[in-house]
């Protein structure tokens, strides 16, 4: 059935690449996530990427604040579904570490460690492996300077940027991936298209410290989709103070509904009203439940009644309005049975996997 098709123009990029993911360029936009687990508790670390990776996390990110993260990493990236980028704050010999562990890519500011040398050290390691470097400025975290003459906007963030990626191109390193990231969602989206005009580095999008799943999924989705829209992204996070698997269905879901990428279930649901002849929804909510697994993209279409029921039924993979007679099934545009009410969940969560299967 139809499906949204995107219009927008994608900045060209460099293609960098990491544990195999190819990020820039023409390449699909990447969703990628970080673990909230202890990193060197190994069982549970592994069992959340396997988790993430089941809803379709394409990268994972984990912290190596100390020696024993960085212990259990070389175990972790062995094991790991999913490539391994480490996390590294202030510590260059975490980040020495971390690339000897084999991991995929770091997220390092190259300013935190202070002493020329060291930076020297990290990145000729990480370019002789042909490890990226994620260079991540976070608004709450400038430069005391930058934060005196620029406060902590737009401007301060691109300036920090620019001198981290000085301090890496000094090296003769290139695989460089940029992230500028503040809570504040118009200086977040200004300082991706400052930085836009003065780099060809793909940029790692996100809105720090979004909040719970509510608000942190509105205010990324607004922030990420605006960026998006104008062409500017090429991997994203959306940070949510909530279990990480949530963060990859919001992220899906802004990839979805802007028609760069599409993946799994999407129900499309009527608000209801009086007119409604079915509990819309409880049904549509019990859909995406049961469905959450599915990989193939499909649209089901759960509508209350006839007023726009049967357009939108007919334009999806997969349809259920409601009648004063039951609920009337559609299928690839079609009309195919009248159900009760008590069958018509059952009905759509089989059609969902039949069609999952061809």
């Amino acid at each position: 059935m139809a499906k949204s098709k995107s219009i927008i123009q994608r900045r060209k990029t460099k293609v960098i690449e990491i544990g195999g993911v190819k990020i820039g360029g023409d390449n699909p936009i990447v969703v990628q996530s970080m673990t909230n687990t202890i990193t060197s508790n190994l069982k549970a670390t592994l069992a959340q990427i396997r988790r993430l990776k089941k809803v379709g996390c394409e990268l994972v990110r984990v912290a190596v604040n100390d020696k024993d993260a960085l212990l259990a990493l070389k175990e972790l990236v062995k094991r790991s579904p999913l490539p391994v980028i480490a996390d590294i704050q202030f510590d260059w010999k975490l980040a020495v570490g971390a690339i000897e562990a084999g991991v995929a890519g770091l997220r390092l500011n190259p300013g935190n460690l202070r002493k020329k040398e060291h930076i020297k050290t990290v990145a000729k390691l990480a370019f002789e492996r042909k490890i990226p470097i994620r260079v991540g400025v976070n608004a709450g975290s400038l430069d005391k300077e930058l934060a005196r003459k620029y406060g902590t906007g737009a401007k301060a963030m691109v300036e920090s940027a620019l001198r981290e990626i000085k301090l890496l191109e000094d090296e003769g390193f290139d695989l460089i991936k940029v992230s500028l990231k503040s809570s504040d969602v118009s200086q977040t989206v200004l300082a991706y298209e400052m930085l836009a005009e003065k780099v060809e580095y793909p940029f790692h999008l996100g809105i720090t410290e979004a909040g719970t799943i509510l608000r942190g999924s509105v205010i990324s989705a607004l922030g990420i989709g605006i960026l998006l829209w104008k062409g500017i992204g090429d991997t994203i996070r959306v940070s949510l103070s909530a279990p990480p698997e949530e963060e990859i269905r919001v992220a899906w879901m802004i990839l979805s509904g802007l028609g760069l990428r599409q993946r799994g279930v999407r129900v499309i649901a009527c608000p209801t009203c009086a007119r409604a002849e079915f509990d819309v929804i409880k049904t549509a909510q019990k859909l995406e439940q049961a469905l959450a697994d599915i990989e193939k993209p499909l649209t089901i279409a759960v509508m209350g009644c006839i007023v726009n029921g049967p357009g939108e039924a007919r334009l999806s993979d997969i349809g259920a309005v409601g009648t004063p007679k039951g609920i009337q099934i559609y299928l690839k545009g079609k009309k195919l049975s009248l159900v009760k009410q008590k069958e018509a969940l059952s009905t759509l969560i089989n059609l969902a996997r039949k069609l999952e299967s061809k």
